[in-house]
This record gives structure tokens, sequence and C-alpha cells, in this order.
């Protein structure tokens, strides 16, 4: 029996090891503003304020490029991004995003599921086809340009 591992200074270690193993989910949480910044009270609150009116202004921007031609949810998520710099939040909804986003990956590349969805996708395309030859047998193809006024 080893005696040397009841000792308090030993189960001290083994705790901080403890804590560090489980604060590293926990690293790299917190500002990312450069050390002189955070050093003032007064300063950093300013630059968490303008970091804040930044990431606003771009995550506003991709909301309203959602419904309009662009990359909304690409500039949303940049907007998050920028937030992530300064606020622990926005850190913790980009990792869960992450997460969420890798775990989709991975059950899309699962081959039944992609079986399927290559299925669903080519019943999709075939009743499409169908619908769009019945229009043109009904109607015929006539371009707006040259449709008469009745």
């Amino acid at each position: 029996m080893n005696t040397g591992s009841d000792e308090p200074g030993e189960v001290a270690v083994a705790a901080d090891k403890a804590k560090a193993d489980g604060a590293s989910d926990e690293r790299g949480l917190g500002s990312k503003a450069p050390e002189f910044i955070k050093a003032r009270r007064m300063l950093h609150l300013s630059w968490q304020v303008g970091i804040f009116i930044i990431g606003l202004a771009v995550v506003i921007l991709g909301i309203i490029m959602l419904p309009l031609p662009g990359p909304g949810w690409v500039v949303i998520f940049g907007g998050m991004a920028i937030w992530a710099t300064e606020f622990v939040w926005a850190q913790l909804v980009l990792r869960w995003t992450k997460r969420k986003v890798t775990e989709a990956a991975q059950r899309a590349l699962d081959p039944k599921v992609r079986r399927r969805n290559i299925i669903l996708t080519s019943i999709g395309l075939v009743i499409v086809g169908v619908i769009v030859g019945i229009y043109l047998w009904k109607f015929g193809l006539v371009m707006p340009w040259k449709i008469k006024d009745q």
C-alpha cells in the first residue's frame, strides 16, 4: 500500500488536475481584447460597447439579407463571431452552433440517411417535372413579353 497517496498535498494536486481537465472545456472564454485595454476599466467598457455595436450592425445586415439576395446566415454568424471576441454568451452560442452543425454533418454522412435523401430528392424532381410538363402541355411556352392584352 502506498501511504504517500494519502498526503493532502497530492490530493490537492489531483484536485487541481481535475479542475484543469474540466476547465479545458472553458478555455478560451472571455474577452480577447488586448491587455492594455483590459487593464483600464473605462477603456475596456468602451471597447465592449464598440464591439457590441459593430456586431449588432453585422447581425442586422444578415437579417436583412435573409429574404434578399445574399449570404444572410453567414453574415449573422459573422456578427456572432464579432460578439464572441468579447462576450462569453456569444462564445457559448457559437460553440453550441458548431457542435450542432458537426452533428448534423455526421448524420448526413450516414449511408441510410444519404440514400433516403437521394430517393426523396429524386421523387421531388419527378413531381416537379410532371407539373411543369402538364403546365407546358396545357398552356404552352409563352414568353411574358409576348402576352397579348385582352
